[in-house]
């Protein structure tokens, strides 16, 4: 075995994103920027962190089922924005 096929550079490469996106969204709650504008940093960098824990950790896109993997994830996503929106305009908007 070559030593390509040890190391796992995949693995790095998603552990150093992860560090680094982690490192945006401290560096968002501890510098003085608005309200809106660190929730937006948050929402951000949670979702592209969500994304590459799936991608390079969790296999997605290397199992023959990886569209349905891929499918199933849209959806839910889908389903959990259309209930957040949903509770946002009948309890904050005051949906009548």
């Amino acid at each position: 075995m070559t030593f390509k096929e040890l190391f796992p550079a995949k693995h790095l490469t998603g552990f150093i994103a992860s560090l680094v996106l982690t490192g945006a969204a401290l560096l968002a709650l501890f510098l003085d920027v608005s309200m809106k504008t660190g929730v937006v940093i948050l929402l951000i960098t949670a979702f592209m962190q969500a994304g590459i824990q799936l991608v390079m950790f969790m296999h997605a896109g290397e199992s023959e089922d990886g569209l349905s993997i891929y499918t199933h994830t849209y959806y839910a996503l889908f389903i959990a924005l259309v209930t957040i929106l949903g509770t946002m305009l009948t309890m904050i908007w005051g949906y009548q």
